[in-house]
């Protein structure tokens, strides 16, 4: 039931795939200006414009060009770079590990920070200590990522000079640890929001857990504190856990655009913010499509985490 399931999901992605093409190719067509004029200068000739214009397609009616490019989509073409004049599938997939570090790193912070918080202030529920844990959290869930990074940037790396305030790597790379200096706000920026998030579902569900009855049950019996919170409490609490940590993966994806901006990660989102300033509409397009698709695996991973943390999940309505 389990691969009848995956293969439904995988479908499904089918339709939501051409949703998201669709709509970015839509929306790109709003954005002003002329992207043959800018790639050409300011003093090209309207001859070499429209010579760009038609080497480019883009003098073409827009339905011959998002059929165009749709087919292409369909084949695994996403196109060619206007202004890199490479593959944008190849220049996508290039920044994406850069988006994945940091994304991986972001999450990693988020749900382990997260998940401590939220027991801490579950099991001193109503305590000094569970509304700072809150308060926090709200303050997370409630500032700016770009708003975080300035102020980390000026705290960190201006006035403390602990940590680089942009970029990936040193200009001459000596290790693999190298990167991490220049990981550090950048992750924890992007982190913050979700990291709050989880905490508060977190707590919400651990402090529905500990106060059912086979918890009362088994500390009944003399089992200690630790072994009633990690072996039963903590367990069952999972689920709506991991539902929230796969969604923020998905955020963090989003987010990323923002961060990577401020910090000048060359990661996706840079790359698509860059995209947008220069008009590059098939770099843009393949960007959002080939995100949407990581966010559409992401959550389908989720979905099959759900079986090995609950056993009594099922697909297939079996």
């Amino acid at each position: 039931m389990l691969s009848a399931f995956l293969l439904r999901r995988l479908l499904a992605t089918v339709p939501i795939a051409v949703g998201v093409a669709t709509i970015v190719f839509a929306v790109m067509r709003f954005v002003p200006g002329d992207p043959a004029a800018l790639l050409a200068g300011p003093n090209a000739s309207d001859d070499v414009i429209r010579a760009i214009r038609a080497e480019y397609g883009l003098d073409d009616p827009l339905v011959v060009q998002y059929v165009r490019w749709l087919g292409r989509l369909v084949r695994g073409d996403f196109g060619e770079s206007i202004f890199l004049r490479r593959p944008v599938l190849a220049e996508v997939l290039d920044r994406f590990g850069n988006t994945a570090i940091l994304g991986a790193a972001s999450l990693a912070l988020a749900a382990a920070g997260g998940i401590v918080a939220g027991i801490l202030a579950a099991t001193r529920a109503r305590s000094l200590v569970d509304r700072l844990v809150m308060f926090l959290a709200l303050c997370g869930v409630g500032l700016p990522v770009f708003w975080t990074g300035m102020v980390l940037i000026v705290i960190f790396a201006v006035q403390l000079r602990w940590l680089p305030p942009q970029g990936m790597s040193p200009p001459v790379r000596q290790g693999p640890f190298d990167i991490v200096p220049f990981l550090i706000l950048p992750a924890v920026t992007l982190a913050l929001p979700s990291l709050a998030f989880i905490a508060r579902v977190t707590r919400m569900s651990m402090v529905e857990v500990l106060q059912q009855d086979y918890i009362r049950a088994a500390r009944a019996k003399g089992l200690a504190g630790h072994a009633v919170l990690w072996g039963h409490a903590l367990k069952n609490a999972l689920i709506p856990v991991v539902t929230i940590v796969g969604a923020q993966a998905g955020y963090l994806l989003g987010g990323a655009v923002l961060v990577e901006y401020v910090f000048g990660w060359p990661g996706l989102g840079l790359l698509i913010v860059n995209g947008i300033n220069s008009r590059d509409y098939p770099l843009v397009q393949g960007g959002i499509v080939f995100t949407a698709f990581v966010f559409v695996i992401i959550n389908l991973f989720v979905d099959v985490l759900y079986t090995r943390i609950d056993p009594r999940i099922r697909y297939g309505g079996r």
